[in-house]
């Protein structure tokens, strides 16, 4: 492969271009050793310009400047026309998944394609706007860093920092399927507000594919055409893939096998806290006759993991299955440089979590009058903590999020006009949401910063595409999820596994919170810090193990609620940097659990 996965820092603008190479020099200097642990020397690349802007003005102040440095390359990779600098989760450069234009009429282009896979950053600085593939690259660049209330206010409702907002003041994303493009005035030398172009949109065909067997054939067609382009640069050396057992995933090693690619599979172990998966993971690797390698996700792996897997996230992400996600690509990269996931499957074909949504979509349309919008309802599938914002935020804090309404981020992905039908409309919102925003950023993070490209067969425009065209039949046949994938993968790989009913992954956060973090939870969501924070509820962590924050917050949900809470703690000592107070003892978490819950019985 030759390539090794990189990150980008740069400028564009007017300014002072010796200030500018001096702050950009020192900023690679002083990295923190968390950034991008495992790439080689650091090495600074000055831009080479198009011919027909050479000599335009690159130097001086209130002249036009720009400067790019790669993180982890001894060279720069190989550009497109007018790109300045680019990346590319899979390593595959010819389709980069976010970049860097310069345009010849002197307009600069940050572009993301609609997946999500890699993410891109920007701030403005004076009259300079900096950009980079890491969040934690434009820390040095601002004044100060300071915790975004509307992105900390997204993050509680969703566990992902909506785009374009990031956790960080004044620091911005690029919507995926967007670029933004900012016209410079020569005359005034003044930065103008960016406009943004939506270059991709999930949008429903509006003829509609209703025969069973023609889609059976094209949709194996297209499964087996994504697979060839994601393994065109791959020589001898082994793959891995990770494998959980379900639908999604054994399709992709499936297909992998059939290529003729030599495949190791990975599979997480919870012990006896979690749903077992592995046994479906063994049964798919003898089936397919490909070695697997069980990964412990063990509390104490889980603990030693957690630091290293915020630091390798960049943004706070609040699922329970990211350290798990880090042990697997942590054990990968001993034996491969390329990993492949099935991730993006249930987003393309109308997974599991649609059935209770499309249940509510009908009562919607028979009872227009009901007390909750589609867009209320649909919110309330991500079951974080929206609805309990007065119980969960300091008055300072509640007072500023008055105005945000959470729905507001979910508007253009429900959007009717482009997909008329609900389940294509479902289908959008997920490839928009859940999809870009979370689950494919983080899946890149994690792996480059264990040296990882990773591939994702179902991320693959023409394959995404043409699920546009199927009929909401083929996706959902009665209680059948993702029926036509069913149909025409049935024959590669065990019928269990193909028709098994799904279920989510059972990362057992409750019982880890509860028994073995018990006393962690203590000094991570420490009253004292919490109150110096002044966000959260210093006491909202004992609030939710009592079972005192809301009726909803039972079960697995009191893992979800406090992991939400311990990620985005940790994100702020660990990648923000912020010094914490002292810790105060004004919390359960110190006492023996079960010391404490006889003295709850003795209290009540």
């Amino acid at each position: 492969m030759g390539n090794i996965p990189h990150h980008f820092l740069g400028y564009w603008g007017y300014g002072a271009q010796q200030e500018l190479e001096a702050l950009l020099t020192s900023v690679v200097e002083n990295l923190s050793p968390n950034l991008s642990p495992n790439l080689s020397p650091l090495r600074r690349e000055a831009l080479s310009f198009p011919p027909s802007l050479q000599g335009k003005g690159v130097r001086g102040l209130g002249l036009k400047i720009c400067n790019v440095v790669y993180i982890g390359l001894d060279e720069n990779p190989p550009l497109q026309q007018n790109q300045i600098a680019a990346i590319s989760a899979s390593g595959l450069l010819n389709s980069p998944d976010a970049w860097v234009s310069l345009q010849e009429n002197n307009c600069l282009i940050l572009g993301r394609e609609p997946f999500g896979k890699a993410p891109l950053y920007w701030t403005v600085q004076g009259q300079i706007i900096w950009f980079a593939s890491q969040l934690q690259l434009l820390l040095p660049i601002l004044q100060q860093s300071e915790v975004s209330i509307p992105g900390l206010y997204g993050y509680s409702c969703f566990s992902y920092v909506p785009t374009p907002l990031t956790p960080v003041n004044g620091v911005f994303a690029v919507t995926a399927g967007t670029e933004l493009v900012w016209q410079s005035d020569r005359q005034s030398g003044i930065l103008q507000t960016p406009e943004s172009k939506k270059i991709h949109s999930w949008r429903e065909a509006s003829e509609q594919l209703t025969d069973e067997a023609t889609a059976i054939t094209e949709l194996q067609t297209l499964l087996k055409d994504s697979i060839e382009r994601q393994i065109a640069d791959l020589k001898d050396e082994p793959v891995g893939v990770f494998l959980s057992g379900g639908l999604d995933s054994s399709v992709v090693a499936a297909l992998l096998v059939q290529a003729g690619v030599k495949v190791r599979a990975y599979t997480l172990d919870f012990g006896d806290a979690g749903i077992p998966e592995y046994p479906y993971s063994e049964q798919v690797a003898e089936f397919l006759k490909i070695p697997l390698v069980k990964v412990a996700a063990n509390p104490s792996s889980i603990e030693n993991a957690l630091i290293p897997t915020v630091q390798a996230l960049d943004l706070p992400f609040g699922d329970g299955v990211c350290v798990p996600l880090y042990l697997l690509s942590e054990r990968a990269s001993q034996e491969t440089q390329v990993i492949f996931n099935g991730e993006g499957g249930d987003q393309l074909f109308a997974g599991w979590t649609n059935k209770p949504l499309i249940a509510a979509g009908v009562y919607q349309a028979e009872n227009p009058a009901g007390q909750e919008s589609f867009i209320q309802q649909y919110f309330r599938t991500f079951h974080r903590l929206g609805g309990y914002e007065s119980q969960v935020y300091q008055p300072q804090v509640y007072a500023q999020i008055q105005n945000l309404h959470p729905e507001d981020w979910l508007l253009a992905a429900l959007d009717r006009n482009e997909c008329p039908s609900l389940l294509h409309r479902l289908r959008r919102a997920s490839l928009m949401l859940k999809g870009a925003q979370n689950i494919h950023p983080r899946a890149t993070a994690l792996a480059f910063a264990r040296g990882l490209w990773v591939r994702s067969p179902f991320c693959d425009l023409p394959l995404a595409e043409w699920t546009f065209r199927l009929s909401g039949e083929l996706c959902l046949q009665g209680a059948c999820e993702k029926y036509i994938l069913k149909r025409a993968v049935e024959n590669w790989l065990p019928s269990e596994i193909v028709w098994r009913q799904k279920r989510g992954m059972g990362v057992p956060l409750t019982s880890w919170c509860l028994n073995d973090f018990w006393h962690q939870i203590g000094i991570w969501l420490n009253p004292e810090i919490l109150r110096a924070h002044n966000h959260f509820y210093p006491h909202i962590a004992a609030q939710i193990v009592e079972g005192k924050l809301g009726a909803a917050i039972q079960g697995r949900r009191i893992g979800e609620t406090l992991w939400l809470l311990i990620m985005w703690q940790l994100w702020r000592s660990h990648v923000l940097n912020e010094k914490q107070s002292k810790h105060s003892w004004d919390h359960p978490f110190w006492l023996h659990r079960w010391l404490w819950r006889n003295y709850k019985r003795w209290q009540d």
